[in-house]
């Protein structure tokens, strides 16, 4: 979905557009819903084929869990306080271009730290293969001063409701992009999904990516064809489509990896 642009992306003109007052982008995986509707249950399996979207009665319970730490057994709260803590620091720029500045923070709380959270959102957003290669995108994370957008890691509870203002249902599974802030499952952080159960950091670059991109003006595409890796602007979580699993939206050599446009 696109988002109306403001002054401190002006570098971004180049994008569309709109004067949606209250939903800036389109989520990745959340449900459109009405103040006169009820909330839109998630569809089961047997009502959408090839969805990736794991059961929650199949995801592992960290509390009941006798494995080592680690993904599977970081505690993962239903909801939280919704306040947050800034991760320190900052970053250098990178791309061309104004840099969009942007803060990473993370649900009080929570056991992960915000370093580490903001330490993945940086790399996602420095590689060669991320947003930067559009050539006038760019980026720098900051702790503190203006922001043109903020990366929040929070419970399904407290995404629920933030994207919720936008009249959207993410039904406590999926992340969203509103009002100028990405909100990211701790759940879909700690857990990724059915394509990226081996692969849960590389499942968290493509929330970034997806979410991110929106920010931008992007907004859903599907499935080139089979065998061709799955844009980072599809809704992989519903299925790949014959696609193949893929967080970047450049490849190495600096094309995009997208597909048909999706109304």
């Amino acid at each position: 979905m696109k988002r109306q642009l403001t002054g401190g992306l002006a570098a971004l003109a180049v994008f569309a557009a709109v004067g949606g007052a209250v939903v800036a982008w389109l989520p990745s995986d959340a449900k459109r819903t009405s103040a006169a509707s009820t909330p839109v249950e998630s569809p089961t399996p047997q009502e959408t084929a090839g969805s990736s979207e794991p059961d929650p009665q199949s995801e592992p319970d960290p509390e009941q869990s006798s494995a080592p730490p680690g993904p599977a057994t970081t505690p993962l709260p239903q909801s939280g306080p919704g306040t947050f803590v800034t991760a320190p620091g900052g970053s250098g720029r990178v791309g061309k271009g104004t840099p969009l500045r942007y803060r990473v923070e993370v649900e009080k709380g929570i056991t992960i730290s915000p370093e580490d959270v903001a330490a993945q959102v940086e790399r996602t957003l420095a590689d060669p293969r991320g947003w930067t290669a559009d050539g006038h995108s760019a980026f720098q994370r900051v702790s503190d001063g203006p922001t043109d957008f903020v990366v929040r890691l929070a419970t399904p509870a407290t995404v629920d409701r933030k994207c919720a203002e936008g009249g959207l249902d993410t039904g406590g599974k999926v992340n969203c992009s509103v009002n100028r802030t990405v909100m990211v499952n701790l759940r879909r952080w700690v857990l990724a999904t059915e394509f990226y159960r081996e692969d849960v950091v590389g499942y968290r670059s493509l929330i970034i990516n997806h979410e991110v991109g929106h920010f931008l003006g992007h907004g859903h595409v599907t499935c080139p064809g089979k065998g061709q890796p799955a844009p980072a602007m599809m809704q992989q979580i519903k299925g790949l489509l014959g696609c193949v699993p893929n967080v970047w939206p450049y490849d190495s050599d600096g094309r995009p990896l997208t597909g048909p446009s999706v109304p």
